[in-house]
């Protein structure tokens, strides 16, 4: 049985949208602890505070959790009243938040438009597990990448997300999951038996991580730095189609680690199921993986390959499978193909997925089947999509006028 849950009354009917120029104040989160420090400094705090205040802002926003400069009770009433008046520190919208019943949770997430010309939605996912739960976080709205077996891939690319954005999903995350100091867990929830909700995140949502490096990278350092968000870069996986230019750079400069959404050992066939493989070829990118700063049999790269009835399924492709990667460290995650509305696809027959797993394993590598979770929530691999599309600049430049027009009829 899926669940949707009953939100605020706020979240069920979204206020009438308004310019940019009018609301938007800028957000403190996802700055850097210098771009923070410079924010204050703009608004006049003192250079001999701002050290202090950056660390107290700091652990308000990534140890405490908190929404609302009101809460941040060692930070003078002054300082608040400045704070409230010139930044924001709120959550995203939640548009809809889904439960599936086997406890995947689902949420649709409402943006500020942000050059899109009306605001736009994205998904993340939450999986709980027996010793972990992993977080699924987006990194663009919509894709560019069109992968024939993605339904992701069926929606264009509206824009990047921020560093913000980005990091604003796993705030809302654990808000939602009672995952920050004195939170209380939502009745009914299940939950993974370790101290932390949130154990584990990847960024395997909407979009591809590489092609939005600089904000990604921002975002997944604030989430691993030791004082605040506090998750291990050994529990952060950051999954590409192939972007081979920025793959040794993500080992460099984040260090988190690497996933790669392989499906195909041949380039005819990966040309056709993931067309990046036309700039990026295999030898180009299992090179890059060969390369990857800190790749070791403790660290290994995993490759996601999804198991598709007569495409990819074959003896014949675990063979290739085992030459491609013959020296790598490598796991293989099998996936069985998660279908959505208007596939010509199917999921590879589960006798053939077992065989192809042994195979694969008899050969010295991992392969485990990942058990597929909130298919009936459209929440598995591949399943995520939101209705947000980029408005034509006639449509966006009468959208904002009528904006401009009506701006303040909902003022008390």
């Amino acid at each position: 049985m899926t669940v949707s849950v009953t939100l605020p009354e706020r979240s069920q009917t979204a206020a009438p949208v308004r310019p940019t120029a009018f609301v938007e104040k800028p957000s403190l989160i996802g700055l850097d602890r210098d771009e923070l420090g410079e924010a204050l400094r703009d608004k006049g705090v003192p250079e001999k505070q701002i050290k202090m205040r950056v660390a107290q802002i700091w652990n308000w926003l990534y140890v405490r959790g908190v929404s609302d400069f009101d809460h941040m009770v060692n930070v003078s009433k002054d300082m608040r009243g400045m704070l409230k008046t010139h930044f924001t520190i709120a959550r995203p919208e939640i548009v809809e938040e889904q439960v599936s019943n086997d406890g995947t949770r689902k949420w649709l997430l409402r943006f500020p438009p942000r050059g899109a010309g009306r605001p736009v939605e994205v998904e993340s996912v939450y999986i709980p597990e027996e010793g972990r739960g992993t977080l699924c976080i987006s990194s663009q709205v919509g894709c560019t990448l069109t992968c024939s077996f993605c339904h992701t891939g069926t929606q264009k690319l509206v824009r990047n997300l921020t560093a913000e954005e980005i990091l604003a999903q796993l705030l809302l995350a654990r808000d939602r999951l009672g995952d920050f100091p004195d939170r209380e867990i939502p009745v009914g929830t299940m939950m993974p038996s370790s101290d932390r909700k949130i154990t584990n995140v990847v960024m395997m949502g909407m979009g591809e991580p590489l092609y939005n490096f600089e904000e990604v990278k921002k975002a997944l350092l604030i989430a691993t730095d030791g004082d605040g968000l506090s998750l291990s870069k050994r529990r952060v996986t950051l999954s590409t189609s192939g972007v081979v230019p920025e793959i040794y750079r993500t080992g460099e400069e984040i260090g988190v680690m690497l996933a790669i959404s392989l499906h195909a050992v041949r380039d005819e066939l990966r040309d056709m199921l993931v067309p990046i493989n036309k700039k990026y070829p295999l030898k180009e990118l299992i090179e890059a993986c060969r390369n990857y700063p800190g790749v070791s049999n403790a660290r290994r790269i995993t490759f996601e390959y999804v198991m598709l009835k007569d495409v990819n399924d074959s003896l014949e492709d675990a063979k290739g499978l085992i030459q491609l990667l013959k020296g790598v460290p490598a796991k293989i995650n099998l996936i069985p193909f998660n279908p959505w509305p208007g596939t010509n696809y199917q999921c590879s027959d589960w006798a053939q997925i077992e065989k192809f797993a042994d195979f694969i394993n008899q050969a010295g590598f991992a392969s485990p089947i990942r058990t597929p979770r909130g298919r009936d929530i459209l929440a598995a691999c591949g399943q995520l999509k939101s209705e947000s599309e980029r408005m034509r600049k006639t449509e966006r430049l009468a959208f904002e006028a009528m904006m401009i027009a009506n701006h303040g009829e909902d003022d008390d």
